[in-house]
């Protein structure tokens, strides 16, 4: 790797959401893309997609991901957004690593970029502290390895921050057809089927109409970078479709508590 003093943030949460093998966790993802359809469709220029363990979120995923084969030797540049879990984050926090490690390899941070946003705004710090066992982010990247040739990551935890003020740090990196954007949030959590399927409707729908008024903490533990991608996307007139809408009960788990996931799919033409 060249530099032998690059500072490589190592997975947190390898071996427990998804396979330490690299092996095991490439064929997972091959398994994931492959039972979802290919579409005709234009490339997304921004994905939600859920943060789970694989055996749960993973056939979710999958259909955010898919879409994205056609231009993976276009898309270079990734901007992944993903909520808190562990630390307080006022604002949005970024790592001072030069790579983000997984057992597929390293993946290196656009750093000159993430210096860029932190001289623009000030609610945007570097805090390895928020990246150090961060699920929401990790679990992305294998399948951004997966499907993309070779790409730079600008990974950002979310944490107390308004929607203006990540849909502004979402315009400075917006980039062009080199850049994907990506949102991790699970939905609602640990209620019954039923009441999650009716929770993760209108969920869904308030993404669908662009409506981040709509949503609250029982919606979506991710709904701060979604309100964010929502209010940018509404500026570049995105048009969004649903991809998938499941829940735990669903994919691997039992009915009577479960977790909602749902893949949505941003484009610009």
């Amino acid at each position: 790797m060249g530099n032998l003093n690059a500072s490589i943030r190592q997975p947190a949460v390898a071996n427990a959401f998804y396979s330490g093998n690299s092996s095991i966790l490439r064929t997972q993802i091959q398994e994931f893309l492959e039972s979802v359809p290919l579409t005709k469709n234009a490339v997304p220029k921004a994905i939600i997609a859920p943060h789970a363990g694989y055996a749960y979120s993973g056939p979710i995923a999958g259909f955010a991901y898919k879409p994205l084969l056609p231009a993976k030797n276009q898309i270079t540049r990734v901007v992944l957004l993903g909520p808190a879990h562990r630390v307080y984050v006022s604002g949005l926090a970024a790592p001072s690593a030069d790579y983000f490690a997984t057992p597929l390899g390293d993946i290196p941070i656009d750093q000159q970029s993430i210096q860029e946003i932190i001289q623009q705004f000030a609610y945007v710090q570097t805090m390895d502290a928020a990246h150090a066992a961060e699920h929401s982010l990790e679990v992305h990247l294998p399948f951004l390895q997966e499907i993309l040739t070779e790409f730079s990551l600008i990974p950002l935890v979310v944490g107390d921050a308004a929607s203006l003020q990540v849909g502004a740090v979402l315009e400075a990196l917006w980039g062009n057809k080199e850049t994907l954007i990506v949102i991790s949030s699970d939905l609602s959590h640990f209620h019954d089927y039923e009441t999650a399927n009716r929770l993760d409707l209108q969920t869904a729908k308030a993404i669908e109409q662009f409506d981040g008024d709509l949503l609250d903490h029982d919606s979506a533990c991710g709904r701060n970078p979604i309100k964010g991608l929502l209010s940018t996307a509404s500026k570049h007139q995105l048009k969004v479709q649903r991809a998938d809408l499941r829940n735990s009960g669903d994919t691997a788990g039992s009915k009577d508590r479960v977790v909602g996931y749902g893949s949505w799919l941003f484009f610009e033409d």
